[in-house]
């Protein structure tokens, strides 16, 4: 039994769900999202989307609860939004954006120049003495999370001294130094 997958999921006003050929439509003030859909039945009734398998299969039991949390990472995409925040750690370390252009100047000998998608909203957030934040905004969760990741693999932290881009509020494990 899918505890997650059982759960209804509450649609909020202004925020319209359609179905259609294996394919569920989201749209909201922020924007629009698609997603196609196997192996389980999706119904919408008073408010609520509804995520039912056909049987007690594996696959079936796994596909369950993905596509519930799907959708409520959908719907909450498109009413409320979701953001990432990356913390670059470092002497030296600054992001700077120009529209959807992010420069890094994290340690290497060039600046990094990444072009982001346009449906992700970038903003460089530099404070005197604080760490530069790097912060994304999308009403794609997935797209988010990948963009973020991107940006994490050019300088992850290292453990010893806690160097490289994290995300706000991460714990790292930290290492001891060699003893003398």
């Amino acid at each position: 039994m899918s505890r997650i997958g059982n759960n209804p999921v509450a649609i909020p006003t202004g925020v319209t769900v359609e179905i259609k050929d294996n394919v569920i439509t989201v749209k909201g003030k922020l924007g629009e999202l698609t997603q196609e859909y196997s192996d389980v039945a999706i119904k919408v009734e008073d408010g609520n989307a509804f995520v039912e398998r056909p049987s007690d299969a594996k696959d079936h039991r796994a596909k369950h609860g993905l596509y519930r949390s799907l959708i409520n990472n959908m719907i909450k995409g498109v009413s409320t939004g979701w953001t990432k925040e990356l913390e670059l750690v470092g002497v030296g370390y600054r992001a700077t954006n120009q529209g959807q252009k992010l420069d890094l100047a994290i340690g290497y000998s060039h600046n990094i120049v990444l072009e982001i998608a346009p449906e992700v909203k970038v903003e460089a957030i530099a404070e005197k003495g604080k760490n530069p934040v790097i912060k994304l905004t999308s009403h794609d969760k997935q797209l988010v999370g990948q963009v973020a990741a991107k940006i994490r693999g050019f300088r992850k932290p290292e453990p010893y001294k806690g160097k490289g881009i994290k995300f706000v509020g991460e714990q790292l494990r930290r290492k001891a130094g060699k003893s003398a």
